[in-house]
């Protein structure tokens, strides 16, 4: 039989052993306290503003703009937040915090630059922090007009024109612009040689300038040709000419549809074609109105071609997400609200329709001419919603316009 003869080296060795596994996992009787790292004293900022109502009209002095300070996990209200914008004032200017946040008033001068404009909050602790709001100068808004596209035959549905007649009497206030289709000039082109106006829709716009005589009367013009070919420039001088001889002063402008929406067809197709209406005397307004529909943001050189440009043409849904910042097209803020339109289909409900409305009158759409309407893609424009629907639209149109509270649906 053989002992195990145990060395008193390891036998010794297990207390210690045993001793520093217990310190290790908290085994001991006395405790010390982790040490607190001490204050940073580093001072952040943020802007509290909605980054989507970053759009400043000129000559406002009424905006609030507000950051959070904290420091060291609290509230920085001993230090001072200092403010400042490239196209206007702060007042006051520098700031001290109470309970971490700081807010001041931002005003923008009439002679303001339009367009990008940086917004900036600074604060120094051991640290200096500069925290930058983009934002956006737009030209004092005009007032909401309305942009009806009236595809639909003065003969064949003289109702319809008898609706937008009388509800647009209803409604003195409110700016009424009108694209007509004549009857015998249904594709947007009217060709050479002897033309004979629509008799029944002179009548009805008689009857509509009468009832409503601020009313402006757009003839529809299809300039597809500028990217497909099929109609030519000369196809569209000549409707221009047809127009402007066989309508005179019943017609105030033009509605050029189809409009592209790149720059290689300013300098060959629509330079030229714009240059031709603006000849044109003898109209109900000289020089005529132009309104451009590529029915999204084109380039910008567009803008400057036209009176207006219709930057959304589709539904109530897609129109919720329309917007021109993240569509690269800030350049819209150069310009009035009254220089951009839009035309909105599917807005099945009254509440869908205030919605398109109130959305359109955003200063970050910035947007002046517009058109809601319950009917559903395909011939949104063949006909006009709802006599109580195109009532409430108009009604919630001169609302907005008034500052009053909107119609019941």
């Amino acid at each position: 039989m053989h002992h195990h003869v145990h060395s008193p080296y390891r036998l010794a060795a297990a207390p210690l052993f045993l001793a520093a596994m217990l310190a290790g996992c908290g085994g001991g009787t006395e405790k010390n306290p982790p040490v607190q790292p001490p204050p940073s004293g580093v001072v952040s900022l943020r802007f509290l503003n909605d980054i989507h109502a970053n759009v400043f009209d000129q000559g406002s002095t009424s905006n609030t703009l507000s950051v959070q300070a904290t420091k060291d996990g609290g509230n920085a209200d001993d230090v001072t937040v200092v403010f400042s914008a490239t196209q206007g004032t702060t007042s006051p200017v520098s700031v001290l915090p109470r309970g971490g946040i700081a807010s001041t008033t931002l005003s923008v001068p009439l002679a303001a630059t339009t367009g990008a404009m940086s917004i900036t909050a600074k604060a120094t602790a051991t640290n200096t922090v500069l925290e930058n709001f983009a934002a956006y100068v737009r030209p004092a808004p005009d007032k909401l007009q309305v942009l009806v596209p009236a595809y639909f035959s003065a003969s064949t549905n003289a109702a319809v024109w008898t609706a937008l007649t009388t509800a647009a009497q209803s409604y003195p206030d409110v700016q009424i612009n009108v694209i007509v289709k004549p009857d015998n000039a249904v594709s947007g082109i009217i060709p050479t040689g002897t033309y004979t106006p629509d008799s029944a829709l002179v009548t009805a716009i008689g009857a509509l300038k009468t009832a409503h005589p601020r009313t402006k009367v757009l003839g529809y013009i299809a300039t597809g040709g500028g990217t497909t070919g099929t109609i030519s420039l000369t196809d569209v001088q000549t409707t221009i000419d047809q127009y402007s001889a066989g309508y005179g002063t019943k017609i105030d402008g033009f509605y050029l549809d189809g409009m592209a929406v790149d720059r290689n067809l300013i300098a060959s197709f629509y330079q030229p074609l714009t240059a031709r209406i603006a000849e044109k005397t003898g109209l109900g307004t000289t020089p005529p109105l132009v309104v451009g529909n590529p029915a999204t943001y084109p380039a910008k050189e567009y803008a400057a071609l036209v009176n207006v440009l219709v930057t959304h043409s589709g539904s109530a849904t897609n129109y919720q997400t329309t917007d021109p910042q993240t569509a690269s097209a800030s350049w819209v803020y150069d310009k009035q609200n009254v220089a951009q339109a839009m035309q909105v289909h599917s807005a099945s409900t009254c509440s869908d329709m205030k919605a398109a409305v109130a959305r359109a009158h955003l200063p970050r759409m910035n947007t002046g001419w517009i058109f809601v309407t319950d009917q559903a893609v395909g011939a949104p424009w063949s006909t006009l919603p709802a006599t109580a629907y195109w009532k409430s639209f108009l009604g919630t149109v001169d609302a907005t316009n008034k500052g009053n509270p909107l119609p019941t649906c």
